[in-house]
């Protein structure tokens, strides 16, 4: 039964664009993101790492996260993405790696991006992917090539950020097919948070193959650890929700979307970050206070 659905469902998707060949778009920005219309370009946390390099730009400590998606409840569309940032004083350097597919036919991506504040309002990021897709029959052969995405956020009146990312910008061939390309992606998006419990986004999206898709989400979190999110989009028309949950260092999330002819697509993920350590610079001052205690201690 679970073969019959894949198929059907692969057919579908195939037709409508669903897919768009799939072929590395950005994968979900966290489960946070997909329960939030699939936005994320004006995150400022480990998730950027899939939706907008830019905002690794404000990491303050060494970040990881992991997430899965099962599209559709199939069987065979199954997603999942590791993400790791390392903060520098020049900068923060990131490696995501994706895979969707199964064991007849997948896809990875692997990228390295950096990305770094320009001041204390804009940021920028970049990332090099590798694409490869994997075939189980060897007619069809493996194939691979290299693309990049671009990206940028900058801060508004404090409470807005406003986000812009690319994705292949250039029309990159996986074959000799003219028509099988790297999908090329523009997106544009904001971010409002009155407060530390509410952020509200909104994006519009525009695949060079698909129609405009206009996204928007909420997040909101009645008590500190725990927070509840809201979404919608078009193209296709999808609503989603899903929860979060807030520790000291670590963050999990669950989500999904649903789609009217194709049903639920659950996904989770969860993120930990290293808090940078405090160190303390001597500093004059320091030096005459240590000398003034010991010198009453005597």
């Amino acid at each position: 039964m679970n073969l019959v659905k894949s198929s059907i469902i692969a057919a579908f998707m195939a037709v409508s664009g669903f897919l768009s060949a799939q072929n590395a778009l950005p994968p979900s920005a966290g489960a946070s993101g997909l329960a939030m219309g699939n936005t994320g370009v004006a995150f400022e946390n480990i998730y950027s790492a899939f939706k907008n390099q830019a905002g690794l730009a404000r990491l303050q400590g060494i970040s990881f996260a992991v997430q899965a998606e099962q599209r559709f409840l199939a069987a065979g569309l199954n997603s999942g993405s590791v993400a790791f940032a390392y903060p520098t004083k020049s900068g923060t350097f990131g490696l995501t790696i994706n895979y969707f597919g199964y064991s007849v036919y997948n896809e990875q991506k692997i990228g390295l991006s950096y990305s770094r504040l320009l001041d204390k309002n804009l940021s920028i990021g970049g990332q090099i992917d590798y694409v490869g897709l994997r075939f189980q029959d060897s007619e069809y052969g493996n194939r691979g090539t290299v693309t990049f995405e671009i990206g940028m956020q900058v801060r508004l009146l404090k409470k807005f950020t406003v986000g812009a990312h690319v994705f292949s910008p250039v029309r990159i061939k996986l074959t000799d097919d003219p028509e099988d390309v790297i999908p090329t992606q523009f997106t544009l998006g904001v971010s409002y948070k009155p407060s530390e419990k509410v952020m509200v986004t909104a994006e519009v999206e525009k695949d060079l193959d698909f129609p405009v898709s206009f996204k928007a989400g909420v997040e909101y979190f009645p008590i500190e650890k725990f927070g509840i999110r809201a979404g919608t989009g078009t193209q296709p028309t999808q609503n989603s929700f899903g929860f979060g949950i807030r520790l000291e260092q670590v963050q999990i999330d669950l989500g999904t979307t649903f789609h009217w002819d194709l049903g639920f697509t659950p996904g989770i993920s969860i993120a930990y970050n290293i808090p940078p350590s405090k160190t303390t610079t001597p500093t004059k001052k320091n030096t005459q206070d240590k000398k003034k205690k010991s010198q009453s201690g005597k």
